[in-house]
């Protein structure tokens, strides 16, 4: 009975109290409307009070939150977001992230960056107001991070970085600039056939971006230890969207670290596998018809930059594999007419001993010598045609007929060329030997000298020559006539002790 009479006291007192504080306002506000009505007019004490009731639930956020229809395979459906935009990140309530792809009538399909495991029906999904960004600036330097910018390399969170937004417009025409200036690799094949994509400036640091899409874990540490070895992490930066990843990440992985995307085809597997999880229309080799503009988008935003607007560059060196080879194939075909060149390696090549495998013939570069150093252009401007010429005669030769003069002079010069690209694994040259090298075998300085002897030449006639003569190299003006007989002398003298 007191437990009774006490509780029914508690709630009294609780509603006295409410009415006590509803009172102490109103007397309050009376007070103070009383001493404005004396000193200010009617219309005054008119906007004071309609500011007060305006700003009464400014103070309250309210968020747009949607729940899960149905989850699997990485793709969930999401009723009630509304307002939500085309690319908009969404957090659901056990953590995970995911970004808004299909805006349809009935619900949103979300792309889930992560495992879908912990995500059940009928889970909370709140919309973060903002666009997919990742961590950018030089404190990205030396690290190997997943498609969304958080460090896996065990060595801490990210210091001193700023975001950006992923999906940026390509630079417009006006804010390009024509290609001039050589990027250098190091590679006696890409560099004398100047396959190269995009151009850099040769007075400014290389900053490389490696994404790795779909390959093994394993793969992606020794490739860190290679840079280490040659002091070359301290340029680079890995993004890792390995095999065990989800498909999301691993299609976002190249469009989130556009600075050279590696190896497309996994990454339009991985769309297509979202593509088809969406219900969205499927074209050629099922992929979505929307495919080429995921690669145009991404491969057009890799330019030279007009000097209003700062002079940089940005290269993009898409790896595209192939099945069997078949260079015919939709997903090559479709990056091919993007590109200002492509670089064919092949299998067979490979197993011949012919490395880096480059298919000369197949290999074309559509911006020519507009970026080829002078002097460069002068040395291997036939070397393509003659290799071409020495494979179809080749094909003949092997069935033992006989043979003229001219025709035996190009294979044994053919047999040279091929020779002379080869080249070691992690051993770049520098531009001024690699010309040094090509000069000699295009202008037969080689065509005496056993197969077996031109590596071990191409090794001693770059430490032997003039410093001078190799730097002469480098003018902006090409090889001089006096430059030239110079070099045929050096050439002659040194050669034969190879032959």
């Amino acid at each position: 009975m007191h437990f009774f009479q006490f509780h029914s006291w508690s709630q009294k007192e609780k509603s006295v109290r409410r009415k006590c504080s509803y009172i102490r306002w109103q007397l309050l506000l009376l007070r103070e409307l009383e001493g404005f009505s004396v000193r200010y007019r009617a219309t005054e004490l008119t906007s004071l009070l309609e500011s007060r009731i305006s700003n009464f639930d400014t103070n309250f956020q309210v968020d747009e939150i949607g729940r899960v229809v149905s989850v699997g395979d990485g793709i969930a459906r999401v009723y009630g977001l509304n307002e939500i935009q085309a690319g908009e990140m969404v957090e659901f309530a056990s953590g995970v992230k995911g970004i808004a792809l299909n805006l349809e009538n009935e619900n949103v399909g979300i792309v889930v960056f992560g495992s879908d495991t912990a995500i059940k029906e009928g889970d909370l999904v709140k919309r973060t107001g903002s666009i997919v960004d990742v961590p950018a600036g030089k404190a990205m330097l030396g690290r190997v991070v997943d498609a969304l910018g958080v460090p896996i390399d065990g060595r801490g969170a990210l210091s001193d970085h700023e975001r950006r937004r992923v999906e940026v417009k390509a630079p417009g025409i006006i804010e390009r600039k024509s290609m001039h200036e050589p990027m250098q690799t190091g590679l006696k094949a890409v560099d004398s056939l100047q396959m190269n994509s995009r151009a850099t400036s040769e007075s400014e640091t290389l900053y490389c971006v490696y994404v790795a899409i779909g390959q093994k874990r394993s793969t992606v540490a020794q490739l860190v230890q290679i840079l280490s070895k040659a002091n070359a992490l301290e340029y680079s930066i890995l993004v890792a969207a390995t095999a065990s990843d989800p498909a999301p990440l691993q299609f976002f992985g190249p469009i989130f670290w556009v600075c050279h995307g590696e190896i497309f085809p996994k990454q339009a597997v991985a769309y297509r596998q979202m593509s088809l999880l969406l219900r969205q229309p499927p074209g050629r080799e099922a992929f979505p018809g929307d495919v080429f503009y995921l690669h145009s988008r991404l491969l057009e935003r890799a330019a030279k930059r007009s000097d209003q607007t700062g002079a940089g560059s940005l290269t993009a060196l898409p790896v595209i594999e192939t099945q069997a080879g078949d260079v015919s194939a939709y997903i090559p075909t479709n990056v091919i007419p993007i590109t200002d060149g492509q670089i064919c390696l092949e299998t067979e090549l490979f197993y011949r001993g012919i490395r880096p495998a480059i298919n000369v013939g197949l290999s074309v570069s559509r911006v020519g010598s507009a970026t080829q150093l002078k002097t460069m252009k002068q040395v291997c401007g036939s070397s393509k045609l003659e290799l071409a010429q020495y494979r179809e005669v080749a094909a003949f030769a092997q069935f033992g007929s006989d043979l003229d003069a001219a025709t035996q002079a190009l294979l044994n010069r053919g047999a040279r060329l091929t020779e002379v690209p080869k080249q070691p694994q992690y051993v770049p040259l520098p531009i001024e030997k690699q010309i040094l090298v090509i000069y000699a075998a295009v202008n037969g300085f080689c065509d005496r000298m056993p197969l077996d002897k031109i590596s071990q030449y191409e090794r001693v006639i770059p430490n032997s020559v003039k410093p001078e003569l190799l730097q002469s190299f480098l003018e902006k003006g090409g090889l001089t006539n006096e430059r030239k007989i110079e070099l045929d002398e050096f050439l002659k003298e040194s050669s034969l002790a190879f032959i």
